[in-house]
Protein backbone atom coordinates (compact mmCIF):
# COMPACT_ATOMS: atom_id res chain seq x y z
CA UNK A 1 0.00 0.00 0.00
CA UNK A 2 1.05 3.75 -1.51
CA UNK A 3 -0.10 6.84 -0.13
CA UNK A 4 0.36 9.74 -2.37
CA UNK A 5 -0.39 13.70 -1.71
CA UNK A 6 -1.57 15.54 -4.17
CA UNK A 7 -2.73 18.64 -2.09
CA UNK A 8 -0.05 20.85 -3.49
CA UNK A 9 -1.15 20.28 -6.73
CA UNK A 10 -4.08 22.10 -5.99
CA UNK A 11 -6.63 21.41 -8.92
CA UNK A 12 -4.14 20.07 -11.76
CA UNK A 13 -3.65 17.11 -9.82
CA UNK A 14 -4.68 14.68 -12.51
CA UNK A 15 -1.91 14.30 -14.76
CA UNK A 16 0.20 13.46 -11.91
CA UNK A 17 -2.39 11.02 -10.57
CA UNK A 18 -2.78 9.57 -13.82
CA UNK A 19 0.86 9.17 -14.08
CA UNK A 20 1.27 7.54 -10.52
CA UNK A 21 -1.49 5.11 -12.17
CA UNK A 22 0.50 4.32 -15.15
CA UNK A 23 3.81 3.21 -12.95
CA UNK A 24 1.86 1.68 -9.58
CA UNK A 25 2.14 -2.34 -9.32
CA UNK A 26 -0.81 -4.53 -9.77
CA UNK A 27 -2.51 -5.57 -6.66
CA UNK A 28 -0.97 -2.66 -4.96
CA UNK A 29 -3.72 0.05 -3.31
CA UNK A 30 -3.22 3.22 -4.02
CA UNK A 31 -4.02 5.78 -1.03
CA UNK A 32 -4.59 9.48 -3.02
CA UNK A 33 -5.04 12.46 -1.35
CA UNK A 34 -5.95 15.75 -3.43
CA UNK A 35 -7.64 18.90 -2.16
CA UNK A 36 -11.80 19.22 -3.26
CA UNK A 37 -12.90 23.20 -3.50
CA UNK A 38 -16.51 22.49 -5.38
CA UNK A 39 -16.44 18.24 -5.50
CA UNK A 40 -15.35 18.42 -9.21
CA UNK A 41 -12.26 16.40 -8.41
CA UNK A 42 -14.53 14.12 -7.16
CA UNK A 43 -15.53 12.64 -10.23
CA UNK A 44 -12.69 13.47 -12.44
CA UNK A 45 -10.29 11.35 -9.82
CA UNK A 46 -13.11 8.24 -9.81
CA UNK A 47 -13.38 9.23 -13.99
CA UNK A 48 -9.67 8.98 -14.30
CA UNK A 49 -9.74 5.56 -11.77
CA UNK A 50 -11.87 4.08 -14.30
CA UNK A 51 -10.33 5.00 -17.26
CA UNK A 52 -6.71 3.72 -15.97
CA UNK A 53 -8.31 0.30 -15.24
CA UNK A 54 -8.30 0.75 -11.41
CA UNK A 55 -11.15 -0.50 -8.89
CA UNK A 56 -11.96 2.68 -6.72
CA UNK A 57 -12.47 0.83 -2.68
CA UNK A 58 -12.99 4.00 -1.08
CA UNK A 59 -13.99 7.53 -1.56
CA UNK A 60 -14.26 9.61 1.29
CA UNK A 61 -14.02 13.44 2.84
CA UNK A 62 -10.65 13.74 4.77
CA UNK A 63 -11.20 17.36 6.76
CA UNK A 64 -13.28 20.10 5.46
CA UNK A 65 -10.75 20.48 2.52
CA UNK A 66 -8.88 17.36 1.49
CA UNK A 67 -10.45 14.34 -0.38
CA UNK A 68 -8.90 10.61 0.39
CA UNK A 69 -9.46 7.89 -2.53
CA UNK A 70 -8.73 4.57 -1.84
CA UNK A 71 -7.22 2.25 -5.52
CA UNK A 72 -6.48 -1.06 -6.62
CA UNK A 73 -5.79 -2.30 -10.32
CA UNK A 74 -6.01 -6.52 -10.23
Amino acid sequence: MKRYDLRELKKEFEPRMKEILTEHKEGEVAIFLFEVGDFTPVQKSADLVKECGYTLMNSLKFNEVDWTIVVKKG
